[in-house]
């Protein structure tokens, strides 16, 4: 692999990992501890499970008014709030939680967790193993099923016998989806949002050579780079399958309505410089290694590839019989990696969805992040009417 600088030559360098790590402020982290160790769908077990979550709201004493919001591939916690210490970036979903809006805080108890195999504060590959030292290369292979049977064990040590809304998008949409399949009585709302059914060969495609990226960065060391200084982590790696993934995020008329063939100002590509979208995609690639740790890419981007409500159920229709929540199932119209077409067929597979919704974007598949306003539409309808 070429090598394909990060962040800008002149930059401080990242460090090996932007991992959140024991000694980091917690910020607005909670953790809930497994008291067992966690089998995994795929054979073996993990011991010394940790989630950190965090929550807004106060919950009803007939904890009726609970909501789980989980977030995609990148995201964490921190749903909503300022950036500051422990927290690198403001919440990524800030404008549908609050007082007065669409997740009323005043009524309802909103419950974020990292998930597990991430890297803010849940068990991952950056987090200490059982000898003491980070999981590194030896973190074992997990499933959509695993991470949200560890996310079963925080609902129960919250006392939370039933969501009243699920909520998710991209990753999320696909474990907010396990969890009304899996846990069905679980669930008595869900929002399903640019998520499929089970990862297509096209998905698996780009998930794939992104993760070969990181595995070709010559610091990447099998995965057992996280006590190494600035500069000597995979950052290069984790860098270019961020690009890759970027570039499937957003749609092609975006990209050519802000960029075209322009040069990026002040350079000439023609003489080495860069086009304005090589830089657009240069500064994606530069916030993310210093808040991400390439392992945890890896681990998940491999979770993903096994997303499948079918497997061992029958099918997928036979899996989306099971679905008892009331559900609105969403996609964005000019989505080009989760395309509308794959909501479709979860709205076509579950009784209470009433055909597919369709957020209108410009911006490809980060529309169900950005379009808050049409999203807020839905969970007020979702929401309308229950107690909280």
């Amino acid at each position: 692999m070429s090598s394909v600088p990060a962040v800008p030559a002149t930059a401080v360098p990242p460090p090996a990992t932007g991992a959140w790590r024991e000694g980091d402020a917690p910020g607005r982290r909670r953790w809930h501890q497994w008291s067992r160790p966690l089998e995994l769908e795929g054979g073996g077990v993990l011991p010394g499970v940790r989630l950190a979550f965090e929550t807004w709201g106060r919950l009803a004493p007939d904890r009726s008014n609970a909501v789980l919001v989980l977030h995609a591939l990148t995201g964490d916690s921190h749903v909503a709030g300022a950036a500051g210490p422990g927290h690198p970036t403001a919440g990524w979903w800030d404008a549908l939680v609050g007082p007065g809006r669409a997740l009323d805080t005043d009524r309802w108890f909103v419950v974020a967790p990292n998930v597990l195999g991430g890297c803010q504060g849940s068990t991952g590959p950056a987090s200490a193993g059982p000898g003491g030292r980070p999981w590194g290369g030896s973190f074992p292979r997990l499933t959509q099923r695993d991470q949200v049977r560890a996310e079963a064990g925080l609902a129960d040590a919250l006392g939370i016998g039933r969501w009243a809304l699920v909520i998710g998008g991209s990753m999320g949409g696909m474990r907010a989806l396990e969890w009304a399949v899996g846990e069905p009585r679980r669930v008595a709302a869900l929002l399903l949002l640019a998520c499929p059914a089970a990862a297509s060969a096209d998905q698996i495609a780009w998930a794939t050579v992104q993760v070969h990226a990181i595995r070709a960065d010559p610091h990447w060391r099998g995965g057992d780079y996280h006590d190494a200084g600035p500069g000597r982590g995979p950052t290069a790696g984790l860098g270019v399958a961020r690009r890759i993934a970027h570039i499937t995020y957003r749609s092609a008329g975006e990209l050519q309505a802000r960029f075209g063939h322009r040069a990026q100002e002040g350079e000439q590509p023609w003489l080495g410089g860069r086009y304005g979208v090589e830089s657009y995609l240069d500064h994606q690639a530069a916030k993310l290694v210093r808040r991400f740790d390439a392992a945890s890419y890896v681990a998940l981007a491999e979770a993903m590839n096994t997303h499948d409500i079918g497997r061992g159920r029958g099918g997928t229709r036979a899996a989306l019989g099971r679905v008892e929540a009331r559900t609105v199932v969403a996609g964005v119209d000019s989505d080009r990696l989760y395309p509308p077409a794959q909501q479709a067929e979860l709205a076509e597979g579950i009784a209470s969805a009433d055909g597919v919704r369709i957020i209108r974007s410009p911006y490809g598949h980060d529309g169900f992040l950005l379009e808050t306003d049409q999203v807020a539409a839905l969970v007020r309808e979702l929401l309308d009417g229950q107690s909280g």
